[in-house]
């Protein structure tokens, strides 16, 4: 299952990251979205756990958690839209 988080602060790393999420389970991936510009992080990301009870363990635990003084929020990454699908295109 993939999980958004928001509300990072910048400084948490993919390291501290994948650790937290790592205690609920095992952690597929870990990806912290990255301005282009500047190269600091957006104050969201990634993680996918392969199994689902996992996941929503994580999920529930952290959701709303101060972690590096910001209050996270987790949930359940949705499908990202394909372009196509949207009404305008067609």
């Amino acid at each position: 299952m993939k999980l958004i988080i928001r509300n990072l602060h910048r400084s948490t790393t993919e390291a501290q990251l994948r650790t937290l999420f790592e205690t609920y389970g095992g952690v597929q991936s870990c990806k912290l979205v990255m301005d282009k510009d500047t190269g600091d992080s957006k104050g969201f990301g990634f993680v996918e756990m392969p199994k689902q009870g996992d996941a929503k363990a994580a999920m529930k635990n952290l959701n709303q958690k101060d972690i590096d003084g910001s209050k996270v929020r987790v949930k359940k990454a949705e499908p990202k839209a394909d372009k196509q699908d949207t009404p305008e295109s067609k």
